[in-house]
């Protein structure tokens, strides 16, 4: 995966460290009064480049705290809120688990009595471990923003690394290449609720090691491999999956470009691969039996993926995010708004296709373009849709579409691949623009004074890539309003309510809509208490482990839901009473808690029919419901 550094006169390939010696083995003699100043200037320049690499990761920093600018008010969250709730849920409950040295892979404080496996869901137990004193000290909301900062900005730094180490020698270059990576359309449509899909920071470092160039401490690498894939499996195990069908393509891809360096690397990736695949199946075998035969496991997905494919015509429109964005056009050709991964739009498109035409003989060009075509065309699905409309042609991805693992994936993720793709073949373009001439051997001929020609080509081709980059700027990520906690909630005066062993209900007590209320309650009060319910992905039942959204379906959590809903109050019977003593005694309820929701007179009215009249207390509508559940 890397290239040469550096040439001399003559055109061949030497590395940027090596350096000239008496006798050939590079040793410091004090006599050379030449050469302190060699290593003067070496360190000079090492410190130059350091210090414009600390001015372009701090940028990516800047960037990514103005794309969540909106996010830091407590009222106001992502557009997909409930994916949001879920994660700073997940985000407490990690904290709890390192305080209370609790098992992190399931938690009974959600869905109860039942419980969730928590590895067999978006845990993103990466950042919410080692983030733990942010969410004692600050709240889960300051975790969950947190953590999409480092996200964004550490999946740009990650990549100006790799790319300005291994692949350009423009500083220049791998910045924009970076910046693409980490605020691409897509990874800010992920960001408006998917923050593991951002989590991309590891995966700059894990292509360092899997591609080095380098042949020798296959032991050393293999093992630092397996550590990075271990850490990579609890912050988003979907984009593991991709990296690793990524590094399959490309390898492939390169292998057949370049058949000569494949030949030289491939005992050496062979065995780094063999290493870190054996160090992560020790690290990683508990947590993945937990995630696959553990209490509260699932098989399958709770939707039809095919809903989840992009449409061609995405391709060449701009994200809703974008400064240029449009918002019906965008919702017209995707299946919702965190899955604007392909919006690329035509210029960038076009001009990818002139850098691939243009340096089509490098090997790296070759592979990372069919690389980046492959997995466009697996995004479409099964059948390919155009503007909206099904044209009745088969896709690619119906040939792989029940493979194991690639049957979990979403087909409307796979052009996160490409973004990289796009980052790489624009780097590149721009590294070789800006190249200078080389200094020239004082042994050789002079070369030939063509560098002033090169400046024109420079400019105008930085301008092109500027100005089609330009109008995918994202836009701050929206943020919508939320029902505030009511004080009830957040004061603790619950507590005096809810005794040991029982939980706080809240309306409705379901897994969908405005649901995941208690959800949020539970993660800003630090998990305080237990409620039935919630967001997540569980069993249809304990005989069937079919994959299904929130809990196994409740009469009454259905009624209050539907109520929610539609606004629409239904005539209760004494049945419908029964039934909901019999479910709250299933919850093991204290309390029935409703804070604010959109129709919430309505479902305030149908519960008072059902369990009597409420009281309110601090912003909230209370049942106590103690002495009739026992």
């Amino acid at each position: 995966m890397a290239e040469p550094a550096t040439r001399n006169a003559s055109g061949v390939a030497v590395s940027d460290t090596a350096t000239p010696a008496s006798g050939g083995r590079g040793r410091w003699r004090f006599g050379a009064w030449g050469r302190p100043g060699i290593w003067l200037r070496r360190g000079a320049r090492a410190f130059r480049r350091w210090r414009t690499d600390a001015a372009v990761i701090c940028g990516y920093l800047l960037a990514a705290l103005y794309s969540t600018g909106r996010l830091w008010h407590p009222e106001r969250m992502v557009h997909m809120e409930n994916d949001q709730m879920l994660l700073e849920w997940m985000l407490a409950r990690a904290a709890r688990a390192v305080t209370d040295w609790e098992n992190p892979f399931y938690s009974s404080q959600l869905n109860a009595p039942d419980g969730i496996n928590l590895m067999a869901n978006i845990s993103v137990l990466g950042f919410g471990i080692p983030l733990t004193p942010v969410t004692l000290l600050f709240g889960s909301q300051a975790t969950f923003v947190l953590a999409m900062i480092l996200s964004l900005a550490g999946t740009s730094a990650g990549w100006y690394l790799l790319l300005s180490r291994r692949l350009v020698r423009s500083r220049f270059a791998a910045a924009v290449g970076g910046l693409f990576c980490g605020f691409a359309p897509g990874m800010i449509s992920q960001a408006g609720g998917h923050l593991h899909m951002i989590a991309q920071f590891l995966v700059p470092a894990i292509l360092w090691i899997v591609f080095s160039p380098g042949t020798g401490r296959v032991l050393r690498q293999g093992l630092l491999l397996g550590l990075l894939v271990s850490y990579q499996v609890f912050l988003a195990e979907e984009v593991l999956l991709f990296l690793a069908l990524a590094c399959g393509v490309f390898t492939i891809a390169y292998a057949v470009a370049d058949r000569t360096a494949a030949r030289r690397m491939v005992k050496a990736v062979l065995g780094r691969l063999a290493v870190g695949a054996g160090t992560a199946l020790v690290l990683l075998a508990y947590p993945l039996w937990y995630q696959f035969f553990g209490p509260g496991h699932y098989r399958g997905l709770p939707f039809n993926k095919e809903a989840y494919a992009l449409d061609l015509s995405s391709f060449t429109t701009t994200g809703r995010q974008s400064i240029t964005g449009h918002e019906q056009a965008s919702r017209l050709l995707s299946p919702n708004p965190t899955e604007e991964n392909s919006f690329f739009g035509l210029a960038l498109i076009v001009l990818c296709a002139v850098v691939v035409i243009w340096l089509w003989r490098r090997p790296m060009v070759k592979a990372v373009a069919v690389c980046g075509l492959i997995f466009a065309a697996l995004s479409l699905g099964s059948e390919i849709r155009f503007n909206g409309v099904a044209t009745g042609v088969p896709g690619p991805y119906r040939l792989i579409a029940g493979l194991p693992l690639i049957d979990l994936a979403v087909p409307a993720r796979f052009p996160l691949i490409c973004i990289p793709v796009v980052a790489i073949l624009i780097a590149i373009s721009i590294d070789q623009v800006h190249r200078r001439v080389p200094d020239a051997d004082p042994t050789s001929t002079p070369a030939p004074a063509a560098a002033p020609a090169r400046v024109p080509i420079r400019l105008l081709w930085t301008g092109a890539v500027v100005a089609v980059l330009l109008p995918l700027a994202p836009t701050p990520i929206r943020a919508d309003p939320v029902w505030p906690v009511p004080d009830f909630v957040a004061s603790g005066e619950w507590r005096s309510y809810v005794p040991p062993g029982r939980t706080l209900v809240p309306v409705p007590p379901t897994g969908g809509g405005e649901a995941t209320a208690g959800m949020l309650w539970s993660a800003r009060t630090g998990l305080a208490f237990t409620a039935p319910g919630g967001y997540f992905i569980g069993p249809t039942g304990p005989d069937d482990r079919t994959a299904r959204w929130g809990p196994v379906d409740r009469p009454t959590a259905v009624l209050l839901g539907e109520v929610a809903r539609t606004g629409r109050v239904p005539e209760i019977t004494d049945e419908h009473r029964r039934q909901a003593i019999e479910d709250l005694r299933h919850w093991r309820a204290a309390i029935v808690v409703q804070g604010g929701l959109h129709n919430g007179y309505p479902v305030k009215e149908t519960v008072d029919r059902l369990l009597g009249p409420s009281r309110e207390i601090s912003g909230a509508w209370v049942w106590d419901v103690r002495d009739r559940v026992g």
